[in-house]
């Protein structure tokens, strides 16, 4: 399994191929409101401010994948499409991009609730993003990936939620996807030991209902099989010597 190290050079590179992903979620999540649909107009301003802020974006034509943002929605738990699908108050819609930056690249989503939603899934994603901090806290040199998944993994059950069976979080930066996996399910001290100059994409998925997921009719976006609600955050994180670094922030 080979891993790539990055130099404080390249992770400077990552850094700033995360504001610019960071600024793009934001203004598409500012730009979601009900009655609308995601696919050409949302789409297209994630491209076209990822390429004005100096980016590129670094899921279109990914293993064919067409669009420059993945929008999940509702039991979309990830990789969905922009789409015509008419947004209504209540939904869950996951925002996730990956931009390169003069060769490196980053990865980052965000949950987000369209207009006024119940309790629960309220619940749902402020404990997914929560899940990603007491990650965070734990990834450090010398922890393992267990160490992260096990952290994800017990916030989620405590509150009644679980984790989407068979999806991980990655290694970053080179590449879109990089070794090693970072699991979201895990036992403490497992796995591999996180080293400084490993750049991290690690990103809770957490369901309402049974962590089971399948491939949806279009083959691209990762459903619930009960289809009830899910919820995604995701930071990429450079290990350093003094802790965890997250790159995807304005």
């Amino acid at each position: 399994m080979k891993i790539y190290l990055k130099t404080p050079e390249q992770i400077e590179r990552i850094r700033k191929a995360g504001r610019i992903a960071a600024r793009v979620l934001r203004t598409c999540a500012e730009a979601i409101e009900p009655n609308r649909t995601t696919d050409v107009e949302l789409d297209r301003l994630a491209e076209q401010l990822t390429l004005e802020l100096g980016g590129f974006p670094a899921f279109k034509g990914y293993r064919l994948f067409p669009s420059t943002l993945c929008v999940s929605i509702n039991e979309e738990v990830v990789h969905g499409l922009p789409s015509g699908r008419v947004l209504r108050s209540g939904d869950l819609v996951t925002l996730d991009i990956g931009v390169y930056y003069e060769g490196f690249c980053c990865d980052t989503a965000i949950t987000v609730i369209v207009g006024h939603t119940d309790y629960q899934r309220k619940r749902l994603v402020r404990v997914t993003e929560e899940a990603l901090y007491k990650a965070l806290e734990v990834a450090r040199a010398g922890n393992t990936t267990g160490d992260i998944g096990a952290a994800v993994q017990r916030h989620a059950e405590a509150h009644g939620f679980k984790p989407a069976k068979g999806l991980a979080g990655h290694g970053v930066g080179r590449f879109v996807h990089e070794q090693p996996d970072v699991p979201n399910t895990g036992e403490p001290g497992k796995g591999v030991v996180l080293k400084p100059g490993m750049v991290l994409a690690i990103e809770p998925m957490l369901v309402m209902g049974d962590p089971e997921v399948e491939f949806a009719e279009n083959e691209w976006s990762i459903v619930t099989r009960d289809r009830k609600p899910a919820a995604h955050f995701e930071h990429t994180v450079a290990i350093t010597e003094n802790g965890v670094d997250v790159l995807t922030v304005e």
